[in-house]
This record gives structure tokens, C-alpha cells and sequence, in this order.
């Protein structure tokens, strides 16, 4: 499936991966706060650091750089960004950058797909993880000061409804209200629980019947749970092969224009598309990262999340 990004999300993206000026794609060595959310097993992660201005008074703290270290597509990276910016833009202390939810991420990108809004929600998990992370070593007790932790470092001690990615019920419920959740696609697009195996979808105190209880919609789950269509390929194989030299003409050779580069098509079979890097980015030595970062993921992101890249 190819998703449809806003033209200031694809730019937030391009600009990052080629480490524009201005960007944040990176960590900061020690730190004041570190923040992670998600995994790599479920195909998602981030890491969030930033570095503080201190004063006397630690609550007076400002920050001064944000950076992130995302595993994860198009929509990942630009929140990801889209977060830096928001924070550093307007001189936050750490208890004030909290107050950046993921709406603000989604509205800053003007726009993301209704599947990616998970990523939105990494990068608001990530910040509140690092905040609590500088509240400890500057001594500040969130709690005394009233600030409600809503994200996995919240007290989430409770029952695990969806072991694939070990979401507990009371993050579930509380993301449930926040985002106004009212679908178990909702819910599988925003937090991704219930995304993998499916088990606790309809599973006897599973999402459907939190969401029930939440919303008080009383509808009984289904005694069993038909197995979804799989959906039909959109595209014949010529069309596909055309799509994929769209793209790569209108969008990814223009970027590596812009540096000196250039690119050749070599080939395409299935899934898998050859190509090589010509011009300066030929001998770049992070040839290997422009072609996962940006012809790959753009690919991914543009024509369909199954197709691989392989150099020539």
C-alpha cells in the first residue's frame, strides 16, 4: 500500500535523511534526558535525547537541543522532526514540552495517514519518557507538581492485553479516551496493540471489550472471528514497474541532484529493485544509508511496503 503524505511531511523527511541543516536526526552524548519508546522486533523504535540550559532552580530549565534515533518509515522520521522542532522553536522547559501531544505532531506534518498516527504517538511516548528521565536526575517530583504522566511511564503495572507488544489495560484505556479511539482498527492504527497475531482482539477482556466498557457501546464480541480478506493487489506488475520509475524520477532523483548524484535503474523483478548510485554519491561513504533512508523507504512509502532495494 502507498500512502499519501503531505508535501511539508515528505519534505520534513527528505531533509532529515540528507542531514540538512537544521535537522535533528542524530543522539546527544550525555544527555539530560533519554527517552525510548517501541521495539525493533515490532518494527518500530526511538530514542529520544536532550540537553538542557540549567538554572538554580532545575523547573527553570530550558532546552536547548532535541535529537532522535528513529528504526521505523517515512511518517517515524517526520515526527520525529516535526517534535524537535516543536520543542526548540519555542524555548520549553522539560514540564513544559509536555504539553506537546501527538495532535500537535499530526497538525505541525499538516497531516498523517489514519495508519501512521502511531508515529505520532512514538514521539510524544519518547518525550515524556525523557522528561521523566531529566526529572530524576535533577531531583523534581512530577507528581508534587501535579503533571499526569499518560504514556508507558505512566504506572502501567496492570494486566497485559496485548502481549505481542506488551500494552497493558490501563495504557489502553487511557489512550482509548485521549485519542478518541473508537474501532479496534482505531486502536491497531494508533497504538498498533491487537496489529500482530490478533488474539486479543476479541479475547474475553481484549480491546473490543475495553472499548465497550469505555465508550458503553455494549456489543457482544463474536464467538469466532472470521480471518480477513487480504486485499487484492491494486496494481498489474507493468504498472507497478511504472510507478516504481515515477518515483524515482520525480522524487528520489531530484534529491540526489541536489547533492551531485545521480541514479540508475538497473532492474526490477518482483519486489526486489536493482539500482546504483552515479555521480558524487557513487564513492559517498553513506552510499549504503541513502539507499535504505531515501530510495528504499520512499519506495516503501510511495508504491508498496514490500519492495527491497539491492545495490548493482
Amino acid at each position: 500500500m502507498a500512502w499519501q503524505y503531505s508535501e511539508k511531511t515528505k519534505r520534513i523527511f527528505m531533509d532529515a535523511v540528507q542531514g540538512k541543516p537544521g535537522t535533528h536526526l542524530g543522539e546527544i552524548e550525555d544527555a539530560d534526558g533519554v527517552g525510548q519508546h517501541g521495539s525493533i522486533v515490532c518494527g518500530d523504535a526511538l530514542k529520544f535525547t536532550f540537553r538542557v540550559k540549567k538554572d538554580p532552580d532545575p523547573l527553570k530549565d530550558v532546552i536547548t537541543e532535541a535529537k532522535y534515533l528513529t528504526f521505523g518509515c517515512t511518517s517515524a522520521i517526520a515526527a520525529s522532526e516535526a517534535l524537535c522542532a516543536l520543542i526548540e522553536g519555542h524555548n520549553l522547559t522539560p514540564v513544559q514540552a509536555l504539553q506537546i501531544k501527538n495532535q500537535d505532531i499530526v497538525d505541525f506534518l499538516e497531516g498523517l495517514p489514519q495508519q501512521k498516527i502511531h508515529c505520532s504517538v512514538m514521539g510524544a511516548e519518547a518525550l515524556e519518557a525523557a522528561v521523566v528521565d531529566w526529572a530524576q536526575k535533577r531531583g523534581v517530583d512530577l507528581a508534587a507538581l501535579g503533571v499526569k504522566l499518560t504514556g508507558e511511564s505512566a504506572d502501567d503495572d496492570g494486566r497485559v492485553v496485548c502481549k505481542c507488544f506488551g500494552v497493558t489495560e490501563p495504557y489502553l484505556r487511557r489512550k482509548i479516551k485521549e485519542l478518541n479511539l473508537r474501532t479496534i482498527d482505531d486502536i491497531v492504527s494508533a497504538l498498533k496493540a491487537g496489529g500482530m497475531c490478533g488474539a486479543c482482539r476479541y479475547a474475553p477482556g481484549g480491546l473490543q471489550d475495553i472499548l465497550n466498557e469505555t465508550w458503553g457501546t455494549g456489543e457482544p464480541a463474536p464467538t469466532t472471528v472470521a480471518a480477513e480478506p487480504v486485499a487484492e493487489e491494486g496494481m498489474s506488475p507493468f504498472q507497478r514497474y511504472r510507478k516504481i520509475e515515477k518515483v524515482i524520477d520525480e522524487t528520489v532523483r531530484p534529491v540526489l541532484k541536489g547533492d551531485g548524484g545521480d541514479i540508475e535503474l538497473v532492474d526490477i523483478k518482483d519486489w526486489t529493485v536493482y539500482c546504483g548510485l552515479r555521480g558524487a554519491c557513487a564513492g559517498c561513504m553513506g552510499a549504503s544509508r541513502t539507499l535504505q533512508l531515501i530510495v528504499e523507504r520512499t519506495l516503501k512509502d510511495q508504491v508498496d511496503e514490500r519492495i527491497r532495494v539491492v545495490p548493482v
